[in-house]
């Protein structure tokens, strides 16, 4: 009989076993007349003694006075000796000897023993089922011995449960850090709100940084109103385990009013606002504004609205600051410098003439169609062009930051054009309206054209929504910036700029005018990797990204890496076909004939498809390509 039988046996069944074989034995000495065994009186003596001990009446045991004193069940009374009729002897189990009695040492070995086995045999079936199939990890309860097992398996969102914070989460960071994007990513995978003050953002914010950690090093985390420190205080607070004691703090003790604010939205920085200086001639502009004759006109059998003479601007000009005419007509000059006006056809400078009309920019037939223009000019001193750009572009990696996927491939547009970083990005766009950027080096122009493409891509996809097929060719040239006096499309700023003013796919002519000003920013060579620099939005896009003047050309090898090792280039050995990405069938003018791109596209692959390739083109065979669909469909 198993360990597992001998538990079920008590006592009392040992007896009622005895005596069963007892009787058998006594059948047999009748029945039978054969003379009884040696056993059969044994086991007859043993059966004796314990009807005797049974007979005798147990005596209990009371506790000490001092205690509580048991009251006996109904039915029993304290002794036999009252007379109660209503008295039974207590019905106890026997041992058959003093020999096989139970002792407590050997009663409680038992019971680890016995524990010890559930113990093991539990943990055994739920490794079965980590180590099983899904269809093994379904189990949610077992049976063991009689014992109901519930199973949940721990899953990873599990890993970090901290319940309803009541404190908060907060720490200082900057746009394009690589340590506060570790700390933002921590945090999101542990399911827990925090809030994050980019000083990038807001600006007004670093002092407060600096009051509070003695320094501008971010990231700076707090719990409530305690300072943590950086990404390595927070890996040592993961590594020892004191982080889940400090959510378990936080989860019940509420923020107090000393820690980190959470930024207020709506308000714009007043140190920012302080800043502003307006431009030494606004004065004379408001002047102009008033006085000049302003109506429409006709010129070169074209009819000009909104416009004025230039011998009109010098007359009110002579007659305001009492100045010469040739002082007014160098004034005159300065204001179309400054981009406050411009010819009506944009071919001449200002000249002191009834037949060249000029018009401020505020009256430019496309100002209707510029995002960046509110009523009027931006009447303020001008910033450099590349303190516009940097800032523009720091507002753009914060809202990338917060509201795209890891790795910005799907962005958020709701949330992104009802955030604060968008608000304010749309409030520094004014600044782009005067700006001088034809002072820019090549490297600066390209980073901040490839910059002002990306951004406007997904100011258009907020304002006017993603375009289908037929307003395709709208969505890239009536959404406007004012730049430096001139407006600017998706498509100028493209193929004017960046592609050197080249026609377009499925275009006859060219974005810019051999007149146009702005052919003086094209860049001097066609350089094809900045095709996965910009992003319109589609899914089959590069992803969005934003460039230094510093390092321009590197980050467009990286982006052109990143673009083919994400699916803009297959090959397929058995069937001896090379699967590219359309944009270059698009724009075959700048990446050269079939075999050239393929050559051009080895320097830029990952090095399984680096040999896969360079097998298919050194041995003999054709290769043939062939152009992948294009998803037009909203990266969101």
């Amino acid at each position: 009989m198993g360990q597992e039988e001998l538990s079920d046996v008590s006592p009392l069944s040992e007896t009622d076993h005895m005596a069963a074989n007892l009787h058998k034995s006594n059948d047999k000495d009748t029945g039978g007349g054969d003379s009884p065994r040696s056993e059969d009186l044994c086991v007859k003596n043993a059966a004796d003694e314990a009807g005797d001990k049974v007979s005798k009446l147990e005596t209990l045991l009371r506790p000490p006075s001092h205690f509580p004193q048991p009251e006996a069940p109904a039915g029993l009374m304290k002794s036999p000796s009252s007379g109660d009729e209503n008295y039974l002897p207590l019905d106890r189990s026997i041992s058959l000897t003093s020999s096989t009695a139970m002792d407590m040492a050997s009663f409680g070995k038992f019971i680890r023993d016995r524990g010890n086995s559930f113990s093991a045999a539990i943990v055994k079936r739920i490794s079965s089922l980590k180590e099983g199939d899904d269809a093994a990890k379904s189990v949610t309860e077992f049976h063991l011995s009689g014992l109901k097992v519930i199973v949940r398996l721990k899953d990873e969102e599990d890993d970090g449960d901290y319940g309803d914070i009541k404190g908060r989460i907060s720490f200082f960071s900057r746009s394009g850090c690589r340590d506060c994007g570790a700390v933002r990513s921590f945090l999101r995978s542990k399911g827990l709100p925090f809030v994050e003050i980019n000083v990038d953002v807001f600006t007004e914010r670093e002092k407060e940084l600096v009051d509070r950690t003695g320094g501008v090093a971010v990231p700076a985390i707090f719990f409530n109103e305690r300072l943590v420190g950086g990404l390595v205080a927070l890996n040592s607070l993961r590594n020892s385990g004191e982080f889940e004691r400090r959510m378990r703090e936080m989860a019940g003790k509420r923020c107090p009013e000393i820690a980190p604010r959470v930024p207020v939205y709506g308000f714009d920085d007043e140190d920012e606002a302080k800043e502003r200086r307006e431009d030494a001639m606004v004065g004379v502009v408001r002047v102009l504004r008033q006085r000049l004759p302003i109506q429409d006109r006709i010129t070169k059998m074209k009819l000009v609205k909104n416009c004025f003479a230039g011998a009109d601007m010098v007359e009110v000009l002579i007659n305001h600051l009492d100045c010469s005419r040739q002082k007014a007509v160098e004034i005159g000059k300065e204001l179309a410098r400054r981009y406050f006006i411009h010819h009506v056809f944009r071919d001449t400078d200002f000249e002191d003439s009834n037949n060249q009309f000029y018009r401020f920019l505020e009256h430019d037939p496309s100002i209707s169609k510029c995002f960046n223009f509110r009523i009027t000019t931006n009447d303020d001193q001008p910033k450099p062009a590349l303190a516009v750009s940097h800032r523009l572009t720091k507002l753009m990696s914060a809202i990338l930051e917060a509201y795209a996927s890891e790795d910005h491939s799907h962005l958020d547009y709701i949330r992104i054009g009802s955030s604060e970083e968008f608000r304010r990005y749309t409030n520094v766009l004014q600044d782009l309206q005067r700006v001088d950027v034809f002072g820019l080096s090549t490297d600066e122009r390209t980073a901040f054209f490839l910059n002002l493409y990306n951004a406007m891509v997904i100011h258009a996809n907020i304002r006017i929504g993603r375009p289908g097929t037929i307003d395709r060719r709208s969505f890239f040239n009536d959404f406007l910036y004012i730049v430096g006096g001139y407006p600017y499309s998706l498509s100028a700023i493209k193929d004017g700029i960046l592609r050197s003013n080249r026609r377009s796919p499925y275009s006859f002519v060219k974005p810019l005018s051999s007149s146009d000003r702005r052919t003086e920013l094209v860049l001097p060579k066609v350089n094809p990797l900045i095709h996965f620099g910009l992003c319109n939005g589609a899914r089959s896009s590069p992803r969005v990204r934003f460039f230094s003047a510093q390092g321009v050309e590197v980050e467009l090898r990286h982006a052109a890496r990143e673009f083919f090792s994400n699916g803009g280039l297959e090959v397929d050995l058995e069937k001896r076909v090379v699967h590219l990405t359309r944009i270059i069938k698009w724009y075959s003018a700048d990446f050269g004939q079939d075999k050239d791109i393929l050559q051009w596209v080895l320097g830029y692959l990952d090095a399984n498809k680096t040999g896969l390739l360079t097998h298919l083109l050194n041995d003999g065979g054709p290769v043939n390509i062939v152009y992948q669909n294009f998803d037009w469909s909203l990266n969101s």
